[in-house]
């Protein structure tokens, strides 16, 4: 790592200890820069990060500060941003990676839901949930990305999902930074605690303005407890300048049930950690994901199922459509600790192919240490089934029609699994848009 960008954090460390010596974060962040000057940035000899070389990303000049922009046209910005039935739902805004409630709205209560900045959080009447959940995540990743997040920690977002609510009205997360004068790091950090029997929907979205680069290091720890029911889709749709590592992390505390979906679709390089981890017998999760990517992006999907308990499910399914110069990454791992006895789990990855300079590496991996259970992967990669555009092609069809009407067959099972109506024909018109040929401009 370049030595410019080591002085900078150093620096920016230091200022924000000073100022907030005496917070809840502290010691914590103390700790982690500690772990994040150890470990350093992930580079090819961590094997978790083999085919996603991210070093070059930190070889400039960042700011981590948030700028005083004009906050009519951070509005305005937003507005644009904004997802299908946005209107009725619980809307929350990141800025530069920093909370913004001026600029988010909710349209419940506290006797539904308590959101609020993390660091107030943990000092009022919520700092036991705060001090016992917040950075359970670093036991199961300990690259220095997810200790560079925890080391700036400050105005992040807690949400408390309470007891016996079932919460009608999806809550969107929207990223909006700021690349515009300045290269932006930017490092959100959500704790989310979802009580016994609750429901809820959690969607994130990212928008990046200017021409500056950008990279996102986010992290978001979710907790579900008994009879709790969780959706989380990520929607990213970003410019090309705009890169992204974000750390998913799941536990399971009761038996529930889990359901995400990440669309990737555009952005530079871009990273997915999602972890699942099952502390409790009889936990269900699904995980899907559907990559279409072509130019130079680069996504890298790994995910983490980590069964600790009997008689839990997990399903996993991520499909890739990879075009031009792009490259796709899959990495998943499912653990079978020794206890986790009747465990079902299962592991699918496909991949499409669309021209002879795209990507795609895949690793699905099974680690298994109890001795019944019912567990599968696999993996294919190739492209289209010639015999399936001959039929269609005989029937009259274009060759570009008929590979569109493919693809769409091939990406509809995963974005069938999006259960929120508006946000499932937001991405398929986009999706559709995208896959299907494009009508030649006219001659004048």
């Amino acid at each position: 790592m370049e030595t410019v960008i080591t002085s900078y954090l150093d620096k920016k460390f230091d200022e924000l200890q000073k100022k907030d010596n005496d917070n809840k974060f502290a010691a914590l962040r103390a700790k982690e820069f500690g772990r994040f000057q150890k470990a350093g940035i992930p580079g090819y000899k961590n094997e978790e990060w083999k085919y996603t070389f991210i070093n070059n990303l930190f070889k400039k000049e960042y700011k981590l500060d948030t700028i005083d922009a004009d906050r009519a046209a951070l509005q305005k910005e937003l507005t644009a941003m904004k997802l299908p039935g946005s209107e009725n739902a619980n809307e929350l805004v990141f800025v530069d990676g920093h909370y913004a409630p001026e600029l988010s709205s909710l349209l419940l209560d506290n006797g539904q839901l308590n959101i609020s900045s993390l660091s107030a959080a943990a000092n009022n009447e919520y700092k036991t949930l705060v001090e016992e959940n917040l950075n359970q995540s670093s036991k199961y990743i300990t690259d220095g990305l997810l200790a560079l997040n925890s080391s700036f920690i400050e105005e992040g977002i807690f949400i408390l999902v309470k007891k016996n609510q079932v919460i009608d009205k999806p809550i969107y997360i929207y990223h909006l930074n700021n690349a515009v004068e300045n290269n932006l790091l930017a490092q959100p950090r959500s704790l989310i605690i979802v009580e016994e029997s609750a429901k809820v929907q959690i969607v994130e979205h990212y928008h990046t303005i200017g021409q500056m680069d950008s990279l996102a290091n986010e992290v978001m720890e979710i907790v579900v407890k008994e009879n709790a029911i969780v959706e989380y889709y990520k929607i990213q749709q970003d410019s090309p300048n705009a890169s992204q590592v974000g750390t998913t992390h799941i536990r399971q505390v009761g038996k529930s049930f889990v359901h995400t979906v990440t669309i990737s679709l555009n952005g530079g390089i871009i990273r997915n950690n999602i972890n699942i981890i099952m502390e409790e017998a009889g936990n269900e999760a699904h995980m899907y994901g559907l990559y279409l990517i072509k130019e130079n992006t680069h996504v890298d999907n790994h995910t983490l199922v980590d069964n600790t308990k009997p008689n839990c499910f997990s399903n996993e399914f991520y499909k890739g459509i990879i075009d031009g110069h792009a490259t796709g990454v899959f990495s998943g791992k499912i653990y079978v600790r020794p206890d986790a006895q009747k465990t079902n789990a299962y592991q699918s990855n496909k991949n499409i192919l669309l021209s002879d300079t795209a990507t795609v590496n895949t690793k699905p991996q099974l680690e298994i240490y109890a001795d019944d259970v019912k567990c599968s992967h696999g993996c294919t990669v190739g492209q289209l089934d010639p015999e399936a555009l001959f039929y269609l092609r005989t029937r009259g069809i274009g060759l570009q029609d008929a590979q569109a009407m493919l693809l769409q067959a091939f990406s509809s099972d995963i974005l069938e699994q999006i259960k929120i109506e508006p946000l499932r024909k937001y991405v398929d018109t986009i999706v559709t848009g995208r896959l299907l040929p494009q009508e030649p401009a006219m001659a004048l």
